[in-house]
């Protein structure tokens, strides 16, 4: 019965589904599956006859997924992450390959790190697709499930602090990439630069927080904490550029790793200020799932940004010095 059940599910209307509820659109759907409208048409006709459901609905916004659906794509994405994993060649052809790399990054990594190994991977790689993604509280389970290839964030090194901060599973593996420290950004007629720069000083003033992972603290508030300190937040925002725009005209602090802050400050004529405490550095972090430990596209695509990123910690140091 098992078998007789499998024998009529064709995959190529599973494929379909998934692209429909990636695009929410026949049209690009259709384009990616390098079929007509009316062919991707006709297979979500079958679906909806084989699932017994609509499946979609029609909007002004595109293709609304029913419930149903969205039950599915769950399951859809694993399923054919692992069929594909089954079917892939043991080695990796970049320049012939036309893989679609799907990656969960933290903002910061946009400036921080493309920038040292894109211009490889067009070249080597001129058909390879990088998809990448905010990094999220659900990016760790999308490793685990294959709905993402790899994933860039920072990383704690305090272990007192590390596990809080962010819970690690027992089969994501990681490798540190780049180790950054933390500075304060505020705007040129900001009050306090005219005072003596101070822990207290620092602690008198409003605060803007950038949300990670979904938490609204991260480890300078723990560690503020530690001693009965704590800063006051004016406004949590969900990214570090709309965190630095609000500097430009409001009196708000914003702390955020070193890279990022003299990056933003010469774009936006801000003026940057140590942190005045001490706190451990964090490290930006590729992870992936062990399953893709030995697979050779994940492999290609580690090893290039490690490889190219490599003496990133090097050279930022010799630019602070």
């Amino acid at each position: 019965m098992f078998f007789e059940k499998l024998a009529k599910i064709d995959l190529n209307l599973l494929l379909t589904l998934h692209l429909l509820l990636e695009e929410k659109s026949v049209t690009r759907a259709s384009q990616r599956l390098c079929l007509s409208q009316s062919a991707v048409s006709k297979n979500l006709a079958k679906l909806r006859e084989q699932f017994n459901d609509p499946l979609f609905t029609r909007t002004a916004y595109g293709l609304q997924p029913t419930a149903k659906a969205r039950n599915l794509q769950g399951q859809l994405h694993t399923l054919l992450s692992h069929l594909e994993t089954i079917t892939e060649a043991s080695s990796f052809e970049p320049q012939h390959s036309h893989y679609r790399f799907r990656l969960g990054l933290v903002e910061s990594t946009y400036p921080l790190l493309l920038p040292h190994f894109m211009s490889y991977i067009l070249n080597k790689a001129p058909n390879v697709m990088l998809d990448t993604h905010p990094w999220d509280m659900t990016t760790l389970k999308k490793l685990q499930s294959g709905e993402m290839d790899i994933g860039i964030t920072g990383k704690d090194l305090d272990p007192k602090y590390a596990n809080i901060t962010m819970q690690m599973p027992a089969d994501i593996r990681g490798k540190e990439i780049y180790r950054d420290s933390q500075m304060c950004l505020v705007r040129p007629e900001h009050p306090v630069l005219t005072q003596e720069w101070t822990l207290e000083t620092y602690l008198q003033q409003r605060h803007v927080q950038v949300r990670c992972d979904g938490k609204d603290q991260w480890l300078l508030d723990y560690k503020l904490a530690d001693r009965g300190l704590e800063r006051s937040i004016g406004i949590i925002v969900p990214d570090f550029n709309s965190a630095a725009s609000l500097c430009t005209h409001t009196d708000l602090i914003f702390t955020a790793p070193s890279h990022f802050i003299k990056l933003i400050a010469k774009q936006l004529n801000l003026v940057v200020l140590p942190l005045p405490t001490d706190l451990p550095q964090m490290a930006y972090t590729l992870f992936w799932h062990q399953q893709k430990e030995n697979d050779a596209a994940n492999c290609w695509l580690r090893n290039t940004i490690i490889n190219h990123c490599k003496d990133l910690s090097a050279s930022t140091i010799a630019d602070a010095g």
